[in-house]
Protein backbone atom coordinates (compact mmCIF):
# COMPACT_ATOMS: atom_id res chain seq x y z
CA UNK A 1 0.00 0.00 0.00
CA UNK A 2 1.36 3.43 -0.97
CA UNK A 3 1.15 6.02 1.81
CA UNK A 4 1.24 10.02 1.02
CA UNK A 5 3.81 10.47 3.56
CA UNK A 6 4.35 13.84 1.62
CA UNK A 7 0.96 14.75 1.89
CA UNK A 8 1.08 13.99 5.57
CA UNK A 9 4.16 16.18 5.85
CA UNK A 10 1.96 19.17 4.86
CA UNK A 11 -0.59 18.54 7.44
CA UNK A 12 1.71 17.72 10.11
CA UNK A 13 3.29 21.40 9.70
CA UNK A 14 -0.27 23.23 9.61
CA UNK A 15 -1.05 21.09 12.67
CA UNK A 16 2.28 22.10 14.47
CA UNK A 17 1.20 25.75 14.58
CA UNK A 18 -2.30 25.35 15.82
CA UNK A 19 -2.80 25.87 19.61
CA UNK A 20 -3.27 22.98 21.65
CA UNK A 21 -6.94 21.63 22.31
CA UNK A 22 -8.18 21.30 26.04
CA UNK A 23 -9.55 18.22 26.69
CA UNK A 24 -10.86 15.52 29.06
CA UNK A 25 -9.90 11.42 30.06
CA UNK A 26 -12.42 9.37 28.41
CA UNK A 27 -13.13 11.92 25.55
CA UNK A 28 -13.57 10.49 22.09
CA UNK A 29 -12.17 12.94 19.42
CA UNK A 30 -11.17 12.90 15.37
CA UNK A 31 -7.49 12.73 15.73
CA UNK A 32 -4.81 13.65 13.02
CA UNK A 33 -2.73 10.37 13.57
CA UNK A 34 -0.80 10.72 10.17
CA UNK A 35 0.28 8.34 7.50
CA UNK A 36 2.76 5.97 9.33
CA UNK A 37 5.40 3.06 8.98
CA UNK A 38 4.09 -0.28 7.87
CA UNK A 39 1.48 -1.71 10.65
CA UNK A 40 1.11 1.38 12.87
CA UNK A 41 -2.38 2.94 12.54
CA UNK A 42 -3.05 5.27 10.41
CA UNK A 43 -5.65 8.20 9.99
CA UNK A 44 -7.51 8.21 6.77
CA UNK A 45 -9.27 10.80 4.02
CA UNK A 46 -7.53 14.51 3.89
CA UNK A 47 -6.69 15.41 7.38
CA UNK A 48 -5.44 11.80 7.75
CA UNK A 49 -7.73 11.44 10.49
CA UNK A 50 -9.03 8.52 12.98
CA UNK A 51 -11.74 8.27 16.10
CA UNK A 52 -9.45 8.18 19.39
CA UNK A 53 -10.40 8.02 23.14
CA UNK A 54 -8.27 9.96 25.73
CA UNK A 55 -7.14 7.18 27.87
CA UNK A 56 -4.65 9.17 30.19
CA UNK A 57 -3.57 13.30 30.88
CA UNK A 58 -0.04 13.88 31.22
CA UNK A 59 -0.17 17.72 31.18
CA UNK A 60 -2.39 19.91 29.38
CA UNK A 61 -0.61 19.47 25.94
CA UNK A 62 0.16 15.92 25.92
CA UNK A 63 -2.38 12.61 26.50
CA UNK A 64 -2.17 9.19 25.74
CA UNK A 65 -4.86 7.95 22.95
CA UNK A 66 -5.96 4.55 21.67
CA UNK A 67 -6.99 4.80 18.09
CA UNK A 68 -10.68 3.48 17.62
CA UNK A 69 -12.01 1.31 14.90
CA UNK A 70 -15.22 0.08 13.31
CA UNK A 71 -13.92 -3.56 11.97
CA UNK A 72 -15.70 -5.97 13.46
CA UNK A 73 -12.74 -8.08 13.92
CA UNK A 74 -12.21 -10.29 17.22
CA UNK A 75 -8.92 -9.97 19.09
CA UNK A 76 -7.63 -9.88 23.24
CA UNK A 77 -6.37 -6.20 22.43
CA UNK A 78 -10.23 -4.48 20.82
CA UNK A 79 -12.15 -3.44 23.51
CA UNK A 80 -15.42 -2.22 22.86
CA UNK A 81 -16.02 1.24 23.25
CA UNK A 82 -19.34 1.03 22.25
CA UNK A 83 -21.58 3.22 19.70
CA UNK A 84 -19.59 6.84 18.53
CA UNK A 85 -21.37 8.11 15.45
CA UNK A 86 -23.44 5.49 14.63
CA UNK A 87 -21.14 2.66 14.66
CA UNK A 88 -20.10 0.32 16.98
CA UNK A 89 -16.47 0.85 17.62
CA UNK A 90 -13.54 -1.08 19.35
CA UNK A 91 -10.67 0.83 20.75
CA UNK A 92 -6.90 -0.94 19.51
CA UNK A 93 -5.21 -1.49 22.70
CA UNK A 94 -1.78 -2.68 20.41
CA UNK A 95 -1.88 0.78 18.91
CA UNK A 96 -1.41 3.05 21.92
CA UNK A 97 0.32 6.41 21.78
CA UNK A 98 1.28 9.54 23.12
CA UNK A 99 -0.03 12.29 21.26
CA UNK A 100 0.05 16.23 21.50
CA UNK A 101 -3.03 17.09 21.84
CA UNK A 102 -2.71 19.95 18.92
CA UNK A 103 -3.39 16.31 16.33
CA UNK A 104 -7.11 16.69 18.16
CA UNK A 105 -9.90 18.30 15.86
CA UNK A 106 -13.23 17.29 17.08
CA UNK A 107 -14.65 16.15 20.31
CA UNK A 108 -16.76 13.67 19.87
CA UNK A 109 -18.20 12.73 22.91
CA UNK A 110 -17.39 10.59 25.74
CA UNK A 111 -16.97 7.04 26.12
CA UNK A 112 -19.32 5.16 28.80
CA UNK A 113 -18.22 4.98 32.33
CA UNK A 114 -18.40 1.36 33.23
CA UNK A 115 -16.74 0.88 29.33
CA UNK A 116 -14.27 3.38 30.26
CA UNK A 117 -13.50 1.45 33.24
CA UNK A 118 -13.14 -2.07 31.59
CA UNK A 119 -10.85 -0.38 29.14
CA UNK A 120 -8.26 1.06 31.84
CA UNK A 121 -8.89 -2.62 33.43
CA UNK A 122 -7.69 -3.91 30.47
CA UNK A 123 -4.90 -2.01 30.02
CA UNK A 124 -3.24 -2.23 32.98
CA UNK A 125 -3.71 -6.20 32.66
CA UNK A 126 -1.45 -5.35 29.56
CA UNK A 127 1.69 -4.80 32.30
Amino acid sequence: MNKDFDRWNKVKKETNIEEPRLYTVREIWWCRLGANVGSEQDGSERLFLRPVVIARAFGPDICLILPLTASEQKHPLRISVGDVQGRQATALLSQMRIIDTRRLVEKVGFMDKQAFTELKKALKDLF
